[in-house]
């Protein structure tokens, strides 16, 4: 009986402690291992490069446009011409929102070293909302963005042929 009385003394004095160290700022919280795993899964989930969590294939093709236009260096009048014209005609967007559409492309699309490096990421999470005719219709897309000052640079053909690799349903 006293053995008891001593586990449950000791259980009771540790709980206290605990309690009185986490009134003080101390935190034992990350002993708990499912609060550990929820907590590094938010930190990979929110450190990500914003280009790797695009979930709708029209924002996907609209930074796949940007990439291809600015893989030399900077997008020219041209192309960002271009661009606004595909988003008006294939997205069925108006001004307003084919102009705030490029924007918001340029701003993930950042120095495009994630996008430009690894474009099979920037498809990962749409790869099964894409039909057949949606990677065919992309494809011609970022072809006549290359295309738009001419003939296209040998880093805008490595390019696309490394999307349309990446592409579901390609016939490439």
């Amino acid at each position: 009986m006293h053995f008891i009385l001593g586990i449950l003394s000791t259980a009771i004095t540790i709980l206290v402690l605990i309690n009185r160290l986490r009134q003080t700022g101390i935190d034992f919280g990350w002993l708990n291992p499912f609060s550990w795993a929820r907590r590094r899964r938010f930190r990979k989930e929110y450190e990500m490069h914003p280009a790797y969590t695009l979930e709708s294939p029209m924002d996907v093709a609209a930074l796949l446009m940007v990439a291809v236009a600015k893989s030399d260096d900077d997008m020219t009048k041209g192309q960002r011409e271009k661009i606004l014209s595909l988003f008006a005609t294939e997205f069925t967007l108006n001004n307003a929102k084919s102009i705030a559409l490029l924007g918001s492309s340029v701003h993930i699309f950042g120095r495009g070293d994630d996008v430009l490096d690894n474009p099979s990421r920037v498809l990962s999470r749409t790869m099964d909302r894409f039909t057949a005719t949606q990677v065919a219709s992309v494809l011609s897309m970022l072809k006549q963005v290359a295309n738009a000052e001419g003939e296209p640079s040998i880093s805008q053909q490595k390019l696309i042929k490394k999307i349309a690799l990446a592409m579901p349903n390609s016939k490439q």
